[in-house]
């Protein structure tokens, strides 16, 4: 089958995935756009679990401070490497998950964080469970495990705070 170039030049500006992935995708999926997204999703995720044991000491801080200056958060995610975390990409999800933080004040990373694994309380108080604030359908989670896909290297949030003028936490 010949997928035509467009395709895969709309497939790779949806997922941010290599070329040669974006046609490998496009062929499995026998060029249907939709499947070939969910088909480099499943192995943006795959590549994802297998870069979670590789160490992340690079990174970046971000803080938000919310238009009316009475919200702000901090968050310190990190990467294998400088040269991903000078990345647009990389300084982007700092920014979102800054912003995430200060819009659904979590108080957990993870669940594995939690003291107690409830699982209806795990959605919103740990912050990789939580809706994705720019797009609900997604989870946190699934916005670090799509960069991981797009940069090559693990991401890890490390910590993060979060500011409220009035409330002691």
């Amino acid at each position: 089958m010949k997928i035509p170039v467009v395709k895969v030049k709309e497939l790779r500006e949806q997922s941010g995935a290599g070329v040669m992935d974006c046609r490998n995708a496009l062929l499995e999926a026998e060029g249907d756009i939709e499947k070939a997204l969910q088909i480099l999703k499943q192995k943006g995720f795959l590549q994802a679990k297998r870069k979670a044991e590789r160490s992340a000491t690079q990174g970046v801080i971000n803080a938000y401070i919310h238009t009316d200056g009475r919200i702000g958060a901090m968050v310190e995610i990190n990467c294998e490497t400088d040269f991903t975390a000078r990345t647009d990409e990389f300084k982007a999800l700092a920014h979102n998950l800054a912003m995430q933080v200060a819009a659904m004040p979590p108080q957990f990373i993870s669940a594995d964080d939690a003291p107690a694994h409830d699982i209806e309380e795990a959605e919103t108080a740990c912050l990789l469970h939580q809706p994705y604030i720019k797009d609900p359908s997604k989870t946190v989670q699934d916005i670090i495990t799509e960069t991981i896909a797009k940069v090559g290297e693990n991401i890890k949030v490390s910590r993060f705070a979060r500011f409220e003028l009035g409330v002691n936490q």
